[in-house]
């Protein structure tokens, strides 16, 4: 009796810790991947399983960085996608993805964006001025979008003038949130977020990356379904997997 209700009390915190796409796994392919992909990865799944009959697509978006660490501590996932080179280096060097599985799908660009009725923001060095109180980017120390606009600031020599303005996102999404609600006076997200939001901020200006923002993705060497697992990286690479990308607004590479 006391082994079943510890295993009852298991299978919740594992559906409460991990998500939804955890609870009920059963005989569906599980994707890991970047928030950035959110919609243009729910519009793949679809394609996908229409193409596909029988098989179930679910997924798991959060940052780059809290996915790899979810995998590492045995959480199930079937396919990695990784909005930066860095984290999936990680996997890979610590045996988490299928070797030779790894390749780059899909491209993005780094964009500074206002809300849409705030002027104040005209450029980066506008970030400076004592109108702007607040400027939201990706936690570089999780999310890949952070990472490019700390490189692309460094480079520039404003993160450290800036820091003091920064409010942190555990996602690039949350700082989109922040931006279109007018939390903020300015943020830095991927050309795709813009796409989504395009009635609710403004563009300021496409920042220079000092590195060119390129996604991987690889098959999870813990998954039992490494087949369909490479099925599904096959469709993304394909034309029809690549003409959906192009229509969220990531780039062919």
């Amino acid at each position: 009796m006391f082994e079943k209700v510890f295993m009852g009390i298991s299978v919740v915190i594992v559906a409460l810790f991990f998500g939804p796409s955890y609870a009920s796994a059963g005989e569906e392919l599980l994707i890991s991947a970047a928030a950035s992909l959110t919609d243009s990865f729910k519009a793949i799944g679809r394609a996908y399983e229409v193409k596909n009959p029988g098989i179930k697509i679910l997924f798991n978006f959060a940052a780059t960085g809290p996915l790899l660490q979810q995998i590492e501590q045995g959480a199930p996932a079937d396919v990695f996608a990784s909005a930066n080179q860095k984290f999936m280096d990680k996997a890979e060097d610590g045996g988490f993805v299928q070797p030779g599985s790894r390749t780059d799908f899909t491209g993005n660009s780094l964009m500074l964006i206002s809300p849409v009725n705030m002027t104040v923001v005209k450029g980066l060095a506008d970030l400076q001025s004592a109108q702007v109180l607040k400027i939201s980017t990706g936690n570089p120390d999780s999310v890949p979008a952070g990472k490019y606009a700390k490189a692309a600031l460094e480079k520039q020599g404003l993160w450290e003038a800036l820091f003091p303005k920064f409010v942190m996102g555990n996602s690039v999404r949350q700082v989109l949130e922040y931006v279109m609600r007018g939390e903020v006076e300015a943020g830095f997200v991927y050309g795709t977020d813009v796409v989504i939001a395009k009635d609710k901020v403004r563009v300021v200006a496409e920042i220079p990356t000092t590195k060119p923002i390129v996604y991987p993705v690889a098959v999870v060497a813990a998954s039992a379904k490494k087949e369909q697992a490479q099925a599904f990286i096959d469709y993304l690479l394909s034309a029809e997997g690549q003409a959906i990308l192009v229509q969220y607004g990531f780039k062919k590479l």
